[in-house]
């Protein structure tokens, strides 16, 4: 009985490739950055509706807080591209489009070993 049970969860393969180790560490700080700013940027609010003296210094922090995360979140997209830059996507030619470019390379080459056909710059000054 026990040996035909099915397993808690299946693995099944991605649609999309896990994100490098660098990208991801950016999005973490980021999405725990903003957050904060979320948080932070309620409890400001709050305050203020409250009227507590806390409410200058918390909106104070939120702008500050505001500022971090915008530049939490250009921090993942420039960790992206950098790390597509330097890792970036190694494409080959397929073998069709290989020997295509051969057979041009090679058609190029014979044509410009062959003369020139027609009547030369001389004979057409003598004629």
């Amino acid at each position: 009985m026990d040996g035909d049970r099915r397993p808690l969860w299946q693995v099944e393969p991605t649609a999309r490739r896990r994100m490098a180790d660098p990208v991801r560490t950016a999005a973490v700080r980021a999405v725990i950055i903003v957050a904060v700013t979320l948080i932070q940027a309620m409890v400001a609010f709050l305050c203020t509706l409250a009227g507590s003296w806390f409410a200058f210094p918390a909106v104070l922090s939120t702008v500050a807080s505001t500022i971090v995360a915008t530049w939490a979140v250009l921090d993942v997209w420039v960790t992206r591209q950098v790390w597509v830059q330097r890792h970036g996507v190694r494409s080959e030619p397929s073998s069709t489009a290989r020997e295509l470019r051969r057979e041009r390379r090679e058609a190029r080459r014979q044509e410009r070993r062959r003369p020139p056909e027609g009547p030369s710059r001389t004979d057409r000054a003598a004629a």
